[in-house]
């Protein structure tokens, strides 16, 4: 198989060194970033001879909507392939619905987060995640990881200049792939393209202490959030088997060491599993684990998919959980729910289609 780059792979700076003259660049990165080009055919003003001669080394985009599936609240899950057919998933998230003052006019239009995965399948071994149940196959590529936010926009006629927020929370752990995370983030910042900055941008991570001071040496300007999901190390270890080499210690020692905006708040995700993290004595011990952090939690239901022996949490607990940690100084949230009636679960769309094809 002819497994070849993707113009989405480079900086503008680096097709610069690739393509000649300068201001084809300029054009070519105008079709990518603002017109989403699928094809060379796409670049109508770019010379016949030109388009030839990359196509030979380059493919546009190198991703394939394959299955997608609408979730009443908005949210589209899609199954995405690549060049050597493996498959992984990115979310399109509606945030926020456009406001309308009183005379049907838009006052604020409706805001979108993409969830981007960075790796086909992940070592992590997550025993709450349907991904890791598959194994892990390989590390996506720089473009690979751009295409994704390209492909939903595009998809989705999100115009290039509409902001957009991007998370690193789908399939994979992004910092056991932290030189194309890196490149990713740096593409998307680019001006001449998608203009995205990195206060728009969070990389999730279960927490590679080593690789969390590693990221923040590098000082792309994103946020961080930490899949942290238990407040002892013996559960922590149950869920996140990685937590044996990368306890909570090392992880909270490298989050007060990591760069902060100082209007900003480290994301600390607590996802919530019935009888098992649901109690106020956790919530009482996650108090005492953040002190001296500017933190916020995020709560997570659980989301059940099957053959998982865990089972989503109530809301009257997870109320309880988000109040006792807010009326003692802590800031919390807790995240909504989207396409719950949808395959919702990372990896599950996944899952689903491959077994409908066998």
């Amino acid at each position: 198989m002819n497994i070849k780059p993707s113009l989405l792979d480079y900086t503008q700076k680096e097709l610069l060194t690739l393509i000649k003259p300068a201001f084809r660049v300029k054009q070519i990165y105008g079709w990518l970033y603002h017109q989403y080009a699928i094809s060379y055919d796409d670049m109508k003003n770019i010379p016949k001879a030109l388009k030839e001669e990359l196509a030979q080394k380059y493919i546009v985009n190198p991703l394939t909507i394959i299955n997608k599936e609408v979730s009443s609240d908005g949210t589209i899950k899609y199954l995405l392939q690549m060049q050597d057919g493996k498959t992984m998933e990115a979310v399109w998230l509606k945030m926020k619905d456009t406001q309308f003052d009183d005379n049907g006019e838009v006052i604020q239009e409706a805001k979108f987060t993409i969830c981007v995965s960075t790796q086909v399948g992940c070592k992590i071994g997550c025993s709450f995640c349907l991904t890791a149940k598959g194994g892990f196959t390989r590390d996506l590529s720089a473009g690979e990881i751009v295409a994704q936010v390209v492909t939903l926009k595009r998809d989705n006629n999100h115009k290039h200049n509409r902001m957009i927020n991007i998370v690193y929370m789908g399939m994979g752990e992004p910092l056991d792939n932290l030189d194309n995370l890196a490149h990713a983030i740096k593409i998307f910042k680019e001006n001449e393209g998608l203009c995205i900055s990195g206060k728009r941008q969070t990389v999730s991570t279960s927490g590679l202490s080593n690789k969390i001071d590693q990221l923040g040496k590098m000082d792309l300007g994103v946020h961080i959030a930490i899949s942290l999901h238990a407040v002892d190390d013996k559960l922590r270890t149950e869920l996140i088997p990685m937590n044996k080499t990368h306890n909570i210690s090392s992880i909270i020692e490298a989050v007060k060491r990591f760069p902060i905006d100082t209007r900003k708040r480290v994301m600390f995700e607590y996802l919530v599993i019935k009888n098992k993290n649901d109690d106020i004595l956790s919530a009482k011990k996650l108090i005492r684990l953040l002190s001296g952090i500017k933190a916020k939690v995020n709560l997570i239901y659980f989301n059940p998919y099957p053959g998982t022996t865990y089972d989503r949490p109530s809301k009257a607990s997870m109320i309880a959980f988000q109040e006792y940690l807010v009326d003692h100084g802590l800031l919390c949230t807790i995240r909504d729910s989207k396409g719950i009636d949808i395959s919702a679960a990372c990896g599950q769309l996944k899952e689903k289609t491959e077994n409908e094809l066998c």
